[in-house]
């Protein structure tokens, strides 16, 4: 299987400050092919864009609402980055704006290895990201192809109708989910809901988010790729020296949910720091600005945990990341891995 040796061929933050006009959001180093956008510090929607549905269609992670369109929100997918218009969802004058883009394949074509032929399927393999769009059967045990090649380690569904987002993780096995709109723990369906294979994913119920007869809907998917991305579980324990999660490489995004009971989505990265927190003066790998996929609010600043050279230590009693005794799950993407293609040792990955 290929390393990726620049994680950020297939993954990028960017950030801007609104100004209420067009701009060219530039520097992703690639044609994004699926945009999460938030702002930073107003209340304000977190949005789902992608290239199957195509630019100036949005989804609201905070809600349960249909698919929205606006002309003037993300206006076209570019070589190197994506455009924004005049809405104030993206472009509200003065206000900063955090970007995280993945690259799957363009629009993609129709996969047709399940009992329900996708609309379209966009994949890249090396980085293990498939985007999907399907049209439900009602049928219990239909199938839909992802393409991936290997098991999806999590997949978040929306039907573009008014619904909640359902999203599977593989540390929760097969018989539970989690709602990207709430707070809520985990749940579980009477039986498997959804089991994902190394080529398709099957639908074991008639499940409304996922598979309602002529309903249209979307599925990201990820899967775990050697060095790039990791999506696992672990166990707090309420201690500014608190539980260490190890990664193959340094992280660069990382998501985090508690699921044995409610706390909110909580998204991390490299780029975003306020370093004027007391503790960040003598600890420089500390990561303490938060944004939350499930609600409006703005970011918030507390010293959550460190991104290191190997994976995430936490240093806070905070419930949403280090609970004792609670269970939460994470999905991870590299800045840096350990090992490239050229050569045989290690590449040393430092923290700041």
């Amino acid at each position: 299987m290929a390393i990726i040796d620049k994680p950020s061929n297939k993954f990028s933050a960017q950030f801007w400050t609104g100004t209420g006009n067009a701009q060219n959001i530039t520097g992703v180093d690639f044609q994004p092919d699926l945009v999460i956008t938030k702002a930073q510090y107003a209340t304000s929607q977190g949005y789902f864009f992608d290239a199957i549905r195509g630019a100036t269609k949005f989804l609201a992670a905070q809600t349960s609402d249909a698919e929205g369109t606006s002309a003037q929100s993300l206006k076209s997918f570019n070589s190197d980055g994506f455009t924004i218009g005049t809405a104030n969802e993206v472009s509200y004058n003065g206000e900063t704006w955090a970007a995280w883009s993945w690259k799957a394949n363009g629009q993609g074509s129709s996969n047709t290895a399940g009992t329900i032929n996708t609309t379209y399927t966009s994949v890249d393999t090396d980085s293990g990201c498939s985007i999907i769009k399907y049209t439900g059967n009602g049928t219990a045990d239909a199938t839909i192809g992802h393409g991936l090649g290997v098991v999806p380690a999590t997949i978040f569904f929306k039907n573009l109708a008014s619904n909640n987002w359902i999203v599977y993780h593989r540390s929760l096995g097969t018989g539970h989910y989690l709602t990207l709109n709430t707070t809520g723990a985990s749940d579980s369906a009477s039986g498997a809901w959804c089991t994902p294979s190394a080529t398709l994913i099957q639908f074991n119920q008639v499940f409304g988010a996922t598979n309602t007869s002529n309903a249209s809907y979307i599925a990201y998917c990820f899967a775990e790729k050697d060095l790039y991305s990791k999506f696992g579980s672990y166990v707090g324990n309420d201690s500014t020296d608190g539980s260490f999660v190890y990664l193959p490489f340094k992280p660069a995004f990382v998501m985090i949910k508690r699921t044995n009971s409610a706390n909110d989505w909580i998204m991390l990265d490299d780029k975003r720091n306020n370093y004027s927190l007391p503790t960040t003066q003598d600890n420089f790998n500390v990561v303490n600005s938060r944004l939350l996929a499930n609600e409006t609010n703005a970011e918030a600043y507390t010293n959550l945990l460190d991104f290191v050279s190997n994976g995430l230590k936490m240093r806070a009693t905070y419930g949403g990341v280090n609970g004792a005794n609670d269970s939460f799950v994470y999905m991870a993407i590299a800045k840096n891995p350990f090992v490239t293609s050229t050569g045989n040792g290690s590449i040393p990955c430092t923290a700041r």
